[in-house]
């Protein structure tokens, strides 16, 4: 899941001035705008990317996993505007809603997921404003 979001996010045109990555980086760019799937955002926090349960779905061997995977849609601004730095943010977050929305089976017969729960969070640093939404993308498949 983690994968195919990240290559709907890289072939995204939408999102051309925005770097997307596969888990934190270490990088010393500069740039203003990230979508980071499989992370929080939060340098100093767990690094969780993904949740999932899996159980039986029937008799047999077939399994129905439930998941839920972290993307963070980040903006962050050299100056102290938050309001330009959160509507960023929603437009970068509007990408991964919109993928779903268009397939929410992502090319898989038995998977479904959309964004099931956002989060925003705010702050004004040394560097300017930044704003981070962060979309659980949930859904379900069968194994």
């Amino acid at each position: 899941m983690i994968e195919t979001l990240v290559g709907l996010g890289a072939a995204d045109p939408d999102l051309k001035n925005v770097i997307v990555t596969d888990g934190p980086q270490v990088t010393e760019t500069a740039a203003a705008d990230w979508l980071i799937v499989g992370f929080d955002g939060d340098p100093n926090g767990d690094f969780e990317a993904a949740q999932s349960l899996a159980d039986f779905a029937g008799l047999g061997t077939r399994r129905e996993e439930q998941f839920q995977v972290t993307v963070a849609a980040i903006s962050n601004r050299g100056d102290t505007d938050i309001v330009a730095a959160r509507r960023r943010a929603y437009e970068i977050g509007a990408r991964v809603v919109a993928w779903l929305h268009a397939s929410p089976h992502l090319g898989l017969a038995e998977l479904e997921a959309g964004v099931a729960a956002t989060r925003l969070v705010q702050a004004q640093t040394g560097q300017g404003a930044q704003a981070v939404l962060l979309l659980t993308v949930a859904g379900r498949g069968f194994i």
